[in-house]
Order: C-alpha cells, then structure tokens, then sequence
C-alpha cells in the first residue's frame, strides 16, 4: 500500500511549502491564467466532522489565492466521477478528493494523468496497483486510529467483554482501517470479542437505527465501538430510549474528536475518543502549490492526532475549532 512517513518528515515538508509559490514550471495552472484552479470533490456533508473539512478546505483555498471549484457527491462514487471528469473537461490545474470508497478509481484518474492534471487524495486513500494516478495522499492513519481505540479497549476491560461496532461506510478506507486496526489490538485479550459489526454509513441516524437493532438482537451489549462520532451520537439516542444510560451501562468509544462528541465525552455520555483531524485545508493548499509547480512531494503526508478521556475533553473544549 502507500509509503508511510514520519511525523516529523511531515512537519518539515509542510515548513518547506509554506514558502511555495503558486504556480509556474509545472502543470498548467488551469484556465485562470497564473490563478490555481482546484476542482474539489467532496464525499458530501454526512457528518460534524465532514462539514469542517469542506470549511476547512473552502477557507483555506480562499486565503491561499486558489480559485476552488466544489462538489458534493451525497457519499455517492458515481457523483465524484461525474464531477472529476467535469474538472478534466474544465481543464482545471489541480483535482483534490476524497474517495467515497477505496476501489474503482483508475479509469475517471487516468484520464486526468493523460491531461496532465495532477490528483491529490485527501482524508481518504484508495486501492489501485497505479501509484503514478495520484501525487500524494494527504491525511489521517486510520489504521492507527483503530488501533488507538482497541488499546483502551484493552486496558479498560474487565473478565468477558461483548462489544458492538458501528461501522462507517461500506468499502470506505476509514471503515476498513479503523476496523482492522481495533481488531488488530483486541485480539491480545480473546475475552474481548465483537458480537455483531453493522455499517451506519457515517451518520448519526444510522448509527441509532444500526443500535437499536443490536439491542434488540443481542442479549447483552457492554461496549460500542462506533467508527465516527456521529454514529456514536445516535447510539447514545438508542440506548437512552432503551433505558439504558450510555457511558455507564453500555461504554463508548469513537472516533473524530468533533464538539458535539466531545461534549458528550465532558459529560461522561462517551469514555474514550481518538481525533481525526478535518482541518486539512491549509496542508492541502500548500501541497497544491507545490505539485502544480512540478516539485516533488512525499506519496504520503500524516496528519498528526491525539485521544482524549473525559477531563481532557473538558480542558479542550473551550478552544476547539471544530
């Protein structure tokens, strides 16, 4: 898969950008003469975490002198073709996206490689043997993240531990990674074990309906592992209505670190979240900069993330950007 590199080889490229200019020597900067033109196509608005990244990304792009074009495909790959190719045909300088799901990419990205657009994934990667279809992948280890949420898994349980999983979207790099990094972990502590596993397609309402369904299937729930704050929040919906009180009757772990999650954290409703950084706008732009002006950049750039517990939710939230 992609080439990983270090957190401290992605602080210092991104210092290095910083002092990029905004174009020249490269690919064409697109149809607004020295002006870069972004074609951006967005996976769509399923979450508080989605809709700080197109924030992040539209801001960012303002401030940085991009001309951005933006699409939402409503978590629909069909969408995201549509709108890459509408971006080849428009001739614009750089296409940025993130993938809805990981597989079926090469033919839409091909055609912008014979147009000599150059792609950048953000948030999310995707699984193709053509490397040479992108210039880098800009994001979160989601692998790491799962693998975050199991060794709290881990540490925090007690004798037989039946866990239920909210998973993100089918075939979506996050849900697949997220998935194997827990998994990955809590196989050390075969008293832990994962009695049923659905996806809620990142969304809040499906995560309560997906909950609901396993409360009423499964006998007895003492864990949610949840793949997105969101799905997290509608499981606390579920279980409430059941009787039940989240955080103490059932735990729960997600993943994003959004305010909404976070608060519930602060108020004991969720025990445990790993962050996911949406704020890739600025990172993005820079490398934008750099690979429309033909300079090389890392295949890999990680974002750098924490966790947190309750009283380090508190503490944050004050200042929380998103």
């Amino acid at each position: 898969m992609l080439k990983k590199i270090t957190t401290v080889a992605s602080v210092v490229l991104l210092s290095a950008l910083t002092a990029c200019g905004s174009g020249g020597g490269g690919a064409s900067t697109g149809s607004s003469g020295d002006t870069i033109t972004m074609g951006f196509a967005q996976v769509g608005a399923e979450s508080g975490w989605r809709t700080a990244n197109t924030k992040s990304v539209q801001d960012e792009a303002k401030a940085a002198g991009i001309d951005l074009k933006f699409s939402d495909a409503q978590q629909k790959q069909e969408n995201q073709i549509k709108a890459i190719r509408s971006y080849i045909q428009q001739k614009v300088s750089v296409i940025a996206f993130s993938p809805v799901v990981e597989t079926g990419w090469d033919t839409v990205l091909l055609e912008a490689k014979r147009a000599n657009i150059p792609v950048i994934l953000t948030d999310r990667s995707i699984d193709s043997d053509d490397t040479s279809l992108y210039k880098t992948f800009l994001g979160s280890d989601f692998v790491e993240e799962g693998r975050k949420a199991g060794d709290w898994m881990v540490a925090n349980a007690t004798g037989a531990t039946n866990v239920v999983e909210l998973q993100g979207t089918t075939g979506a790099a996050p849900a697949i990674d997220r998935k194997k990094g827990f998994e990955e972990k809590i196989a050390a502590k075969p008293d832990i074990k994962v009695v049923a596993s659905q996806s809620g397609d990142f969304t809040r309402s499906g995560g309560k309906q997906v909950m609901e369904a396993f409360l009423k299937s499964q006998p007895k729930i003492d864990v949610v592992y949840a793949h997105n704050d969101d799905m997290g929040l509608g499981a606390i919906e579920a279980i409430k209505a059941a009787g039940k009180v989240p955080g103490k009757d059932i735990k729960i772990i997600t993943v994003d670190a959004v305010k909404d999650g976070m608060a519930a954290l602060a108020n004991g409703e969720i025990n445990f979240i790993v962050e996911c950084n949406p704020l890739l706008g600025k990172q993005l732009m820079e490398l934008a900069k750099k690979v429309v002006a033909g300079e090389d950049v890392p295949a890999r750039v990680v974002t750098e993330e924490g966790t947190f517990t309750q009283e380090q939710a508190k503490a944050a939230l004050p200042t929380r950007q998103y």
